[in-house]
């Protein structure tokens, strides 16, 4: 019956969509998409790249969660590891998912974020092979 991922929900404190556009946006490359007029009024903000889409909704008593987190495939990791060192966001490196290269790293409102690359091997139709 499911046929796919459709988009993660990320929360975030009222007020920072600013910040979520510089980092989203402007850090990671990902496309601003816009929100349904109804959804736009709660304020967030969506953002997708590739297959993977993030919606990020506003939560008045918001509380970032310490061990959930997207896992976001990416290309060329150490340059990505470089770019967010270099604005300030933490790059936390874990060896422990075999045939893949990643770190964890946290947004501008403390939301955890796993980017991976595989390594070693190309699957058909995988992005990243």
């Amino acid at each position: 019956m499911i046929t796919g991922l459709d988009h993660i929900q990320l929360a975030a404190p009222p007020g920072t969509e600013d910040a979520l556009r510089a980092y989203y946006a402007g850090l990671l490359g990902m496309t601003e998409s816009p929100k349904p007029p109804a959804l736009a009024a709660r304020g967030g903000c969506w953002f997708e790249a590739g297959t993977a889409r993030l919606h990020l909704g506003i939560e008045t008593d918001f509380h970032p969660a310490r061990k959930a987190h997207p896992g976001l495939r990416v290309h060329h990791i150490d340059a990505l590891a470089a770019r967010l060192t270099a604005a300030g966001a933490p790059v936390t490196w874990d060896t422990h998912l075999p045939g893949h290269r990643r770190f964890y790293s946290l947004d501008p409102v403390g939301n955890r974020l796993e980017f991976l690359e595989p390594v070693g091997r190309v699957t058909e139709g995988d992005p990243c092979g």
